[in-house]
């Protein structure tokens, strides 16, 4: 059917096609096409993400995927009552070794400079309400659950271990707020072109591309903590390395302003990971996703004092305390 769409709408004939992650990528005339359905997308959203892409391109990033016109220059396409936007990129392969922090920095530095005012994928100034209501959903969900007296493996866990974790989040929603009330703010603290979990497969694990659907538009600091999240959890017995060398390269393009480091920590003090993984345990209706996601939360809970001693040790394993900055560290952690 995609091959129909590209054929019939924007006249394009698809030499072959491969799976790159959760994408189809069509490869035609040394260039790879990436058909988006987007039914349930708002237009603004759409016209934001559009405007983005334009202005990365314009300030020279080449692995920006660009919104392709059909053949009646629209941007989008409707086929069988489904709508669909169609990404362009020229082929490049991915570099062996990549310099993630310093081309993170690169990318931010491009994004900081778009005029446009951005406001539907805006998440500027928005992580204390948003941890606020996830923390409520949460908590709620758990009462219930503990009201029922729970019947599976998972639940028991959940039970089990929530108290702890809703600590663990009102320390960081504090730290956020104080952090906010007094640390003076850079140009580099503007908001910048972000994504939404940003790790090392989101610019494609094949082919060299950024795409517009995983963009947000917040504080840098998103994409640094959420880099260092997951190598964290993907590896954390070998990971310092990959830590500092990922700050290093990173601020020798565009260093850390003191509320560029407390916000960091702030969203790595959040337990993300946690929320994340009980979200998805009561979404999915795969027994076998299940199974997965109950390992993983039991993996959390049993090296929760690990994270701690993590967290603990994040200034001064980054070379922030030997810079002389006056931090303030939480204090149950030590």
């Amino acid at each position: 059917m995609s091959i129909d769409i590209l054929k019939k709408f924007f006249n394009i004939k698809a030499e072959n096609s491969f799976m790159d992650g959760s994408f189809v990528r069509y490869v035609a005339n040394d260039s790879l096409y990436t058909l988006v359905p987007v039914t349930n997308v708002k237009e603004e959203l759409l016209v934001e993400l559009y405007e983005i892409s334009e202005h990365l391109i314009g300030q020279g990033d080449k692995h920006v995927s660009r919104f392709t016109l059909s053949k009646d220059n629209k941007f989008l396409v409707t086929y069988n009552d489904e709508d669909y936007v169609l990404l362009q990129n020229k082929l490049s392969t991915m570099p062996r070794n990549i310099e993630y922090g310093r081309k993170l920095a690169k990318f931010h530095q491009r994004g900081r400079s778009i005029q446009t005012n951005i406001q539907i994928v805006s998440r500027m100034g928005q992580w204390k309400s948003f941890w606020e209501t996830r923390l409520d959903q949460m908590e709620k969900a758990w009462y219930q659950l503990v009201q029922e007296h729970p019947d599976h493996e998972f639940e028991h866990l959940f039970v089990d271990s929530f108290p702890y974790y809703m600590g663990l989040s009102e320390n960081a929603i504090q730290y956020l707020v104080d952090t906010e009330l007094d640390e003076t703010r850079f140009q580099s603290d503007a908001g910048t072109v972000c994504h939404e979990r940003f790790n090392k497969n989101s610019w494609g694990k094949h082919q060299w591309i950024r795409n517009p659907f995983d963009w947000v538009f917040d504080h840098a600091t998103r994409d640094i903590a959420e880099w260092i999240r997951g190598q964290y959890f993907r590896n954390k017995r070998t990971f310092l390395p990959d830590l500092q060398e990922f700050l290093r390269s990173y601020q020798s393009v565009s260093p850390l302003s003191t509320f560029s480091w407390r916000l960091l920590y702030a969203r790595l003090l959040f337990p993300l990971h946690y929320f994340e993984c009980i979200e998805e345990y009561f979404i999915t209706s795969s027994e076998q996703q299940k199974k997965i996601l109950e390992e993983r939360l039991k993996s959390y809970i049993q090296n929760s004092i690990e994270y701690e001693t993590f967290l603990t040790d994040f200034y001064k394993n980054s070379g922030v305390i030997n810079g002389g900055r006056n931090i303030p560290i939480v204090e149950w952690l030590k």
